[in-house]
């Protein structure tokens, strides 16, 4: 939603909008559950019983135990999934959804930081090697094949970095080195089951304005806010490096650098978030600047051209020391959304060359939405493609099953009724020509889900494993 002084506010607000997922607490929520083992899933046979119990709000509170146990990965999971066979289906089954996987298929899932407030945050080395292996574990027996792993959700860093600090996200306090490299053990651990790793990168969030962890003093953001430099701008919506920044744009193309430098990744994966505002006042001193140095685009195409800049430059930097590792973007499922609300050209990315290797657009919809009908919102970033070489993805919403699409319109109940929604999206993407893969927002949704919506989670997932096989 854009209020009208422009600030881009959570999208919760917008009817004609989708959820921002990624501003959740940063605490997980109360599950005493053990988490869903897809072996579980293949091994019911019967209709598992939906709970009437409702979905609990996510804690804000912390950790709820300083001494963390480690999480319990799949293997002590499969006897806690016993299911009953006395609820009736909620819809008869549907098998025209079904059809071929495409050659090389991507079926990743996204881990968020989100995901590793239980899988890293206050955990020992031995714990997260643990936890991160359970949870690879359960990635590949589900027959997934690629994992998008967050590694900079905050100008900051969950690996050994030159440029950013370590993250707040994994001890508590930014900057405080954990003792060891979580991203050199994912990559390992990731490697060692035949997955695919993509590090996933928010390039100019620093901080949003629910976050309270603070800066540490060799945050190069903090450093620049010291200074008064303009390459870093805070705003009522957080701290963000400015876009229209050369130096801003060399510090995140010198981070993408170094992880493609010195870690066997995959592929490196950004996320939407791009300029966080339409409010004119967020870069007008740099703006004015370009202005006056003869420059003639109007305030939205230069921003757009701003983001284009980071994109091209990090496109070939990666190239330059792996031509192999991918590059991807995930922008939102919203067309408008992406061209005027986050200046984001997904459109010139994917028609020239030079830009991405694949699109993931986060189609958060159902096919029942009233606005951007699943379907529909898929076909159109398949016809955008036209550059040679760019594969699409697609971004499915796991999180949804089970509650209400608030501003789906007459789509809103659609994830409460369906229990195949997710395997009918993959079948009817992989009916587009540029298809090449799909990606499921989050880790904890699919295998750790809220207690009101996990029956109708393992049916989802036993129908996705279907068609996956």
């Amino acid at each position: 939603m854009v209020t009208s002084s422009g600030v881009l506010e959570l999208r919760e607000n917008s009817p004609s909008e989708e959820p921002e997922v990624d501003y959740e607490p940063e605490s997980p929520s109360a599950n005493e559950d053990l988490p869903l083992s897809p072996s579980s899933l293949a091994a019911s046979s019967s209709q598992p019983e939906v709970s009437s119990s409702s979905q609990p709000a996510e804690s804000s509170s912390g950790p709820a135990s300083s001494a963390p146990s480690v999480v319990e990965s799949s293997s002590s999971t499969v006897s806690s999934l016993a299911v009953s066979s006395s609820e009736p289906e909620k819809e008869p089954p549907q098998n025209n959804y079904q059809s071929t996987a495409v050659s090389g298929e991507v079926r990743a899932i996204w881990i968020s930081y989100l995901d590793f407030n239980s899988l890293l945050k206050g955990r020992t080395q031995a714990q997260f090697t643990a936890n991160i292996q359970g949870a690879f574990d359960n990635i590949k027996e589900m027959g997934l094949n690629t994992v998008f792993v967050q590694v900079r959700p905050y100008g900051d860093a969950l690996y050994d970095s030159d440029y950013f600090p370590w993250s707040h996200t994994i001890t508590g306090t930014e900057g405080v080195n954990p003792g060891y490299d979580p991203l050199a053990i994912m990559v390992k651990e990731a490697h060692a089951r035949g997955l695919s790793i993509e590090a996933w990168i928010n390039p100019y969030r620093v901080r949003h304005s629910g976050t309270t962890a603070a800066l540490s003093s060799d945050n190069q953001a903090q450093k620049w806010l010291s200074a008064g430099s303009d390459s870093v701008v805070k705003t009522a919506v957080g701290i963000y490096y400015n876009p229209g920044s050369e130096e801003a744009r060399q510090l995140i193309v010198d981070g993408v650098k170094e992880i493609v430098a010195n870690y066997n990744v995959d592929g490196i994966h950004f996320d939407d978030y791009f300029y966080p505002t339409t409010d004119a006042s967020f870069d007008s001193g740099t703006y004015a600047a370009y202005q006056n140095s003869g420059g003639t685009l109007s305030l939205a195409d230069w921003r757009r051209e701003n983001v284009n800049i980071l994109v091209r430059q990090t496109y070939a930097a990666i190239k330059s020391i792996n031509p192999s590792v991918k590059f991807g973007i995930s922008p939102q499922g919203n067309m408008s959304n992406n061209y005027n609300v986050q200046y984001s050209d997904v459109a010139k990315w994917i028609s020239t060359s030079g830009y991405v290797d694949y699109i993931c657009p986060q189609v958060y919809f159902g096919f029942q939405n009233s606005t951007n009908p699943y379907d529909a919102t898929v076909q159109k970033f398949n016809g955008m493609i036209t550059a040679p070489g760019v594969d699409l993805y697609v971004g499915l919403a796991p999180y949804k099953i089970g509650t209400e699409d608030t501003w789906a319109g007459e789509g809103k109940n659609e994830w409460i009724n369906g229990e195949n929604i997710l395997a009918r999206m993959v079948g009817s993407a992989r009916k587009n020509g540029h298809y090449k893969g799909f990606a499921l927002y989050r880790y904890d949704s699919v295998f750790a889900p809220a207690a009101g919506v996990k029956a109708q989670v393992e049916a989802e997932l036993s129908n996705l494993m279907d068609v996956l096989n």
